[in-house]
C-alpha cells in the first residue's frame, strides 16, 4: 500500500511538471567575477542596471549589462543582504557580525552612515509603502525597522522562534 501511494505521488509529480511546461528561464550571459569573500545574499537594481553582491567584508557592485566591476562598498562586516530604496537613492547593507546597518548612496556608492540593528541582521527588504527597511536579525530572533528617509531605527519588532 505504502508503494503504490509513493508511486502515485512520482506519477503526479511527473503529470504536473509535463504540464506546467518549461519556466521560460534561460541562460543569456554568463559573466566571471572573482574576488575576494564568498557570497550570500544577491540585490539587482533594475534602475541603475547594477547588482549587488554581498561578500563577507564588502559589496562588490556589478554592470548587469557588460559584468564589468563598477565599484565596491568596503567595511560591512558580515555583510548578508542588501535593500534599495529608490526614492531616496539609498542602499541598505545588513552587517551581520558589526550588528549594524549601513546606508550607502547609490550613485556614488559611498557610505552615509550606520543604523544600529538587532544581533546578526541578516535578511534585509525595502517596503516602499511604510518607506522603511526592516533587517531580520537571526540572533536576537526580532527585526529592526529603519525609516528610510532619515536613516533613524523606528523600532525593533520581537520574532520569537
Amino acid at each position: 500500500m505504502r508503494a503504490l501511494l509513493w508511486l502515485g505521488l512520482f506519477c503526479s509529480l511527473i503529470v504536473t511538471a509535463v504540464i506546467a511546461g518549461p519556466s521560460g528561464y534561460r541562460v543569456t550571459k554568463t559573466y566571471k567575477l572573482g574576488g575576494d569573500g564568498g557570497w550570500d545574499y544577491l540585490t539587482v537594481d533594475s534602475k541603475s542596471r547594477r547588482v549587488y553582491i554581498s561578500r563577507g567584508t564588502h559589496v562588490m557592485v556589478v554592470d548587469a549589462d557588460s559584468g564589468a566591476v563598477v565599484g565596491d562598498i568596503p567595511n560591512t562586516n558580515g555583510v548578508h543582504g542588501i535593500a534599495i530604496a529608490p526614492e531616496f537613492e539609498k542602499g541598505f547593507i545588513s552587517d551581520g557580525r558589526d550588528g549594524t546597518i549601513t546606508v550607502f548612496d547609490l550613485k556614488t556608492l559611498k557610505a552615509l552612515g550606520t543604523a544600529t540593528a538587532g544581533k546578526n541582521p541578516d535578511a534585509i527588504i525595502y517596503d516602499p509603502a511604510a518607506k522603511r527597511i526592516f533587517a531580520f536579525n537571526g540572533t536576537s530572533k526580532d527585526a529592526t525597522a529603519v525609516d528610510a528617509k532619515t536613516n533613524n531605527v523606528a523600532g525593533s519588532i520581537a520574532l520569537g522562534g
